[in-house]
């Protein structure tokens, strides 16, 4: 998905949070987790029904597991 960015300021008191929340995790930014989390709320809020890339990956691996998939 090829989307022109704006930039939306935040407190710096945030910005550290979220940093230090997404620390060893497979988040590669700030800006990454603020888009994600939008994008979740957004959706809930619509009504649409949102699962993680991982999420979907366990699910895939759990309905291979079971002989549903190949």
């Amino acid at each position: 998905m090829d989307e022109e960015m704006k930039n939306v300021p935040i407190p710096a008191s945030l910005y550290r949070r979220i940093e230090e929340k997404i620390k060893g995790s497979n988040i590669p930014s700030v800006s990454s987790c603020v888009t994600k989390v939008l994008r979740e709320a957004l959706a809930k809020e619509e009504g649409e029904q949102v699962l993680s890339k991982e999420d979907e990956e366990k699910i895939k691996e759990r309905l291979k597991a079971l002989g549903y998939l190949d």
